[in-house]
This record gives C-alpha cells, structure tokens and sequence, in this order.
C-alpha cells in the first residue's frame, strides 16, 4: 500500500526543519509516542537505528526506526518495522513563501500474518493516521516562537 500526504505549515522552512530534526520534540507532537531510544550509529544520520514504543489504545507497539535518507530540507527517510508491518516513510519539505513550508510524507507499507487483513479492510486508517501526524505537527511548529 503506498499513498502520500501533506500539509502546509506557517512557519519558515528553517525553523520547521529545526524542530523536525530533533528527536526531543517527537513526544510533543507525536501521540501515543512512549519513548524514542538510539541503539546505533550517529543519531539522525544514514544508518542510525533507534527504538520507538508507542501505545495505541491497550497496546505498546515497539518498532525499530533505521534512517536511509539525510538531505534536508529535501528529504529524511527512513523504515519502521514492527510486528507484521514493514513501513518506508520519505519526508520531504518545500519551501512555499519566507513564511510558509509544505510538509509531505510518502508512506509504503508491506503487511504480513494477520495485519494484511487489516490493511486490506481498513487502508484509509494508515491515511488517516499519518494526516493526524502531519496535523499535530503543523500545530506544534506553528506554535513556537
């Protein structure tokens, strides 16, 4: 399943990669984002690998974070794997006005076991998912001085 969605944001594009680019400030916008530790390489860059545990109603789901991708304000890439689902995320960043940066995340996503069923019945809660990602951060960053 592949699919890509984007917000604009009304904040410079300096500052909003400013914000994206520190793993201290996941917590402030992303919900259910129970903590975010680095196992391996330098943090942020090509190669890193970190853990992220959220909790999705009753439920912590672990997923391991490697970052492919560094050249922002371009794009930061990564993959997400976690039980049954493996997820390749390209955030990218477009400069609109001195003011106004457009956020856009490309989401693919490839199920196994019983979250296939899933997918394939219910593929607009991935979409809607990562809108209220894109949504929380807008907030945040609009937000800052």
């Amino acid at each position: 399943m592949k699919y890509t969605v984007s917000i604009d944001i009304d904040r410079p594009i300096d500052k909003v990669i400013e914000l994206f680019d520190n793993p201290d400030n996941l917590k402030k916008w992303m919900e259910g984002l129970q903590s975010f530790e680095h196992l391996s390489g330098t943090p942020g860059q090509v190669g890193a690998r970190s853990k992220l545990v959220y909790k999705m109603g009753k439920r912590d789901i672990e997923m391991i974070e490697t970052v492919t991708v560094r050249k922002l304000p371009q794009e930061f890439s990564g993959t997400y794997e976690a039980d049954g689902v493996f997820n390749i995320v390209k955030n990218k960043f477009e400069k609109i006005s001195d003011t106004k940066t457009k956020y856009i995340t490309e989401q693919e996503f490839e199920f196994k076991g019983m979250m296939k069923y899933f997918a394939f019945l219910m593929p607009w809660a991935f979409k809607k998912q990562s809108m209220k990602y894109l949504k929380a951060f807008k907030n945040f960053a609009e937000g800052q001085a």
